[in-house]
């Protein structure tokens, strides 16, 4: 293979130019670009010897992009240049379009190639650098997104960043393009190097404060932090279309567990009802895949109804848990298929032959953003025939359509009945879908986020009734704490087999509860085990002992700019209110008052946030909820010989219980050794020969039932004895 030179770059190290044409060589497929000599690319850079999918869609543009590290600055220093940093990830639109337009244009790589040491780094497999430098865009634009542009010093310091920016002057209305950007601040950084390092250190004073996550309060925040968030949201809350007011509407930015939760705590009727609105408007819109199940990513409009049309596993992990909790509290039969579907699409495209789950899809397909997912009338009837009609009706579909001339699918009128009747002709169109040209897959197989869909497979399993759900779960834990771990550290990623690098905060809270929710499910002590030694892990590498909560990155891992402290949740959950619960569940579990000690000295650190801005924490205060009650344990104990007890666990799956956590196992040597990791499991027995469940409060218990009635009595009863 003979590769050109980069343009404007000097020669790769022979070295270096080997081991990547030997990674050319070894990737199946065509390259991605459009600079080619038949099926060969002409340009390759060290992108090409990353694991990571969306450094490696920048392998073979003609920019010389290096990967994160310490070369990439060595050469900066060396060669006197600043540092142009981007950052996106696979499945990101914009991300797309600036290397179409920019990345991949050799004007715009000649230039970087000449003035800049390029840099490219995937936001999810380094979120802490992602963290960081988003830190610095906010502080410059007061607003962020991805791409993310950046210009660096040698010294990784900020000193001019942005988001997306057009190649040329005019472009997309534009008054200056990329290129011109490029150009102009090359000449201040070599004309003007005092300006530049006075900006820098700015920028860099305001990272830190950003991201140091404040001192912490005097008391442990209660009820009246779940009532001032619970205010906002009922202040920015859209009574029409549900979630919150305006576009686009993310389905993150409405807490829908939080507000169920504060119904059951206070029986207000308006926080059921944002849920259940939001809930049915989500399920209804084109935010949801009608045909295939899952969500995609947000709407654009404030109806649901047009999508940016990613897919991502948190995403679908998320609602599938808020669908599920729906399900219990209302016992919706909507709620229940919307359920099914999302973890039937996760089961069905997105897992890994070993079982693990991939990260994502992308919105575009020929050249087109939604083009998979999007429909004519015209092509509806040719596959449906004498049936396009009903189903056109149901789904919104016309002529005219509502995206681009075609229609995204979305339900004007919702009824089950009729949905159920268009069973045949919804299989029918997917069919004919899976036969067009598929979005991109993300497939690395992310530790956090396959922690997310752990717990939705398994509360999904235990919600519904469903086995299949529950192995679909085991097989990813099972997959997660085999090839997840290197060297006794859980790993962001895998990707073909190869690690990425240790994880963060996230990963080790997110699969924490991933393997309790597991448990619970499963009644398997091995889950319980796994997940107490990682809690411990968390402990050891994360904590912010000083002042409570946890640190981002572990205390071995790169040193940058700053040492994030999460202080809010987005899209996802910050690993810190997810390990906040986490505590609170083992403590209730294991009686070790340790863990109340580490989540009440979390709670603390964040209360003066949830003092400033109610609704920052929304998923810590899932938290604050279980701990302003008194936590409920239930405790299953069955015959050695028989199984676990279906209609007890049927009983729990139906019943919302935020507030309690469950285990069990079976009685002789399997309930012994519950009983040393959870003393409420210890002189518990079956009943007559069958199946027992006690609900206990701080190890006092009712009398056990034996029945599902008996059980449901219980719950509704409490946990404290008679």
């Amino acid at each position: 293979m003979e590769l050109s030179n980069l343009p404007g770059a000097a020669p790769l190290p022979p070295d270096v130019r080997g081991r990547i044409e030997i990674a050319v060589q070894r990737r199946p497929g065509p390259p991605r670009t459009r600079h080619r000599q038949g099926q060969a690319p002409l340009f390759a850079n060290r992108l090409a010897l990353e694991t990571s999918p969306y450094l490696l869609q920048h392998a073979h543009n003609p920019v010389n992009w290096y990967p994160w590290g310490d070369e990439a600055f060595a050469e900066a220093r060396r060669s006197g240049r600043p540092v142009f940093l981007s950052v996106g990830y696979s499945t990101c639109h914009w991300c797309h379009v600036m290397e179409e337009e920019s990345f991949e244009d050799l004007e715009v790589a000649e230039a970087l190639n000449e003035s800049y040491v390029a840099i490219k780094v995937d936001r999810e497999e380094r979120p802490d650098v992602d963290a960081v430098y988003m830190a610095a865009v906010q502080a410059l634009t007061e607003r962020g997104g991805w791409p993310m542009s950046v210009w660096l010093d040698a010294d990784r310091r900020p000193f001019f960043a942005g988001t997306y920016f057009p190649a040329r002057d005019g472009d997309r209305g534009a008054a200056r393009g990329f290129l011109s950007i490029l150009r102009e601040i090359a000449a201040i950084y070599r004309s003007d190097p005092r300006r530049v390092g006075e900006a820098a250190s700015s920028i860099t004073r305001a990272i830190r404060e950003a991201m140091a996550g404040g001192g912490p309060g005097t008391a442990v925040p209660g009820a009246e932090a779940l009532l001032e968030a619970v205010g906002v949201y009922r202040r920015i809350y859209d009574p029409v279309h549900g979630g919150a007011r305006g576009a686009p509407k993310f389905p993150s930015s409405f807490p829908v567990r939080l507000l169920l939760r504060h119904h059951r705590r206070t029986g207000d009727a308006l926080s059921l009802d944002m849920a259940v609105r939001t809930l049915e408007r989500m399920a209804a819109g084109g935010i949801h895949d009608q045909l295939g199940g899952g969500f995609h990513r947000y709407a654009v409009d404030e109806r649901w109804l047009v999508p940016h049309f990613e897919k991502m596993l948190y995403d679908n992990a998320l609602l599938a848990l808020a669908y599920a909790e729906a399900f219990q509290v209302t016992g919706r039969p909507d709620f229940a298929r919307v359920l099914r579907t999302t973890l039937d699409y996760v089961e069905r495209e997105m897992t890994t032959p070993e079982g693990g789950f991939y990260s994502a899809t992308d919105a575009d397909s020929e050249g087109e953003e939604g083009r998979f997912f999007v429909w004519t009338e015209a092509e509806v009837e040719e596959v449906l025939g004498a049936d396009a009609g009903r189903f056109n009706r149901f789904y919104g579909v016309t002529r005219k359509g509502n995206f681009e001339g075609r229609n995204v699918l979305y339900v004007p009128a919702p009824d089950e009945a009729e949905w159920g009747s268009l069973a045949g002709a919804r299989r029918r169109l997917l069919e004919a879908r899976q036969r067009r040209p598929p979005p991109l897959r993300d497939d690395k197989v992310l530790t956090g986020w396959n922690g997310l869909m752990i717990s939705a497979m398994a509360f999904g399993a235990r919600a519904l009734g469903e086995a299949r759900y529950l192995r679909a779960a085991e097989r990813a834990a099972d997959f997660a704490l085999a090839h997840l771990e290197k060297g006794g550290r859980l790993q962001r990623s895998v990707t073909d087999g190869r690690p990425s690098g240790p994880g963060f905060l996230e990963d080790q809270a997110f699969l924490v509860q991933g393997l309790l929710h597991l448990h619970e499910s499963s009644l398997g002590l091995r889950y319980l085990e796994a997940a107490l030694s990682l809690a411990d892990q968390t402990e050891a590498l994360f904590a912010d002992e000083e002042r409570g909560g946890w640190m981002r990155s572990a205390r071995d891992q790169e040193s940058l700019l700053a040492r994030e402290k999460p202080s809010q949740d987005g899209a996802e959950p910050s690993g810190a209110s997810v390990a906040v619960l986490n505590a609170l569940r083992l403590w209730a579990l294991t009686s070790d008052d340790r863990f109340r000690r580490i989540a009440e000295g979390a709670l603390r650190a964040s209360a003066p946030l949830f003092s400033a801005y109610p609704a920052a924490l929304h998923e810590m205060l899932l938290a604050v909820d279980f701990l302003a009650g008194t936590p409920r344990e239930v405790v299953l104990v069955w015959p050695r010989r028989q199984g676990p007890p279906g209609p007890l666990l049927e009983a729990l799956g139906r019943t919302f219980l935020p507030d309690g956590v469950v285990t069990g196992a079976a009685e002789g040597s399997d309930l012994d050794a519950l009983a040393n990791l959870a003393p409420v499991a210890r002189e518990k027995r079956a009943l007559d020969g069958g199946a027992a469940a006690y609900v206990c409060e701080s190890g006092r218990c009712l009398e056990p039932a034996a029945s599902a009635d008996e059980l449901r009595a219980r719950l509704a009863a409490g946990g404290s004895p008679s």
